[in-house]
């Protein structure tokens, strides 16, 4: 049995869920970030399944989504950058709020994410020593160069574009994965991708399990590529990252 409800942390709204009974003890925690146009509630299925096997998991609405949606479509599908920026940069006070509120076993916080929450997770775990282990689905840590393919905030046709482009970039310079392989490496990361993925290319997740290889840091590294599966969340996606923390939180 578990529990699911919404709460808010920092002021910013969450879906919740935990063991049945469990709202005000303890637990090993992560806090799981959503893809770009979903919400919470939509990827509440994985909330589920890590609260069936007893973490907490505290998942936010990213900003202009579910219930910070403003109801601009079109102009959100140029934001895709800043909004991957202001989660990175809302983390620390979200952070703190859980951990303030004793719901989670010190030590025992984790990170992870789908699509552009794996993207989140991957920039969270590179800057944040206290992220005990964290999990990308589909995600990727390369920032600057998927922005030339990714929802790219505008067409570059001119110096000025350029310029334009580059101010929306800069700021996620330094969560970029390839400046923090030490950081990754340190801990436990899964990485999981669909080798067919239409969105965000399997290219990147390899291309940072061999950055890793290379410098010796993946001694802590788990990595599963699925054959044939284009951008979504598999139940094989889902049961290794419920496997995941786990081993490295429930159990560790």
């Amino acid at each position: 049995m578990i529990e699911v409800f919404t709460q808010q942390y920092a002021g910013i709204t969450t879906v919740h869920a935990c063991p049945a009974g469990m709202r005000e003890a303890p637990l090993p925690g992560v806090v799981f970030y959503h893809g770009f146009t979903s919400s919470a509630l939509v990827y509440s299925y994985c909330a589920v399944a890590l609260a069936m096997a007893g973490i907490r998991v505290i998942m936010p609405d990213a900003p202009d989504h579910g219930t910070r949606y403003q109801g601009d479509e079109a102009g959100r599908l140029t934001r895709f950058w800043s909004i991957l920026h202001q989660s990175l940069e809302e983390y620390p006070r979200l952070r703190d709020a859980v951990l303030e509120s004793g719901a989670v076993l010190p030590g025992a916080l984790g990170v992870a994410g789908a699509s552009m929450g794996g993207m989140t997770a991957l920039g969270i775990m590179a800057r944040h020593p206290e992220v005990a282990c964290a999990a990308s689905l589909m995600g990727s840590g390369f920032y600057h160069a998927r922005a030339a393919t990714l929802f790219p905030p505008l067409a570059v046709f001119s110096r000025e574009d350029q310029r334009a482009f580059d101010q929306i970039l800069a700021p996620l310079a330094d969560y970029e994965a390839s400046g923090h392989l030490r950081a990754l490496g340190s801990r436990p990361l899964l990485l999981w991708h669909g080798l067919e993925d239409d969105v965000v290319p399997a290219a990147d997740s390899l291309a940072l399990q061999r950055m890793l290889q290379a410098q010796g840091l993946d001694t802590q590294l788990s990595c599963h590529w699925q054959a044939g599966v284009r951008h979504r969340v598999t139940p094989e996606a889902l049961d290794a990252t419920v496997r995941f923390f786990v081993r490295h939180l429930a159990e560790g």
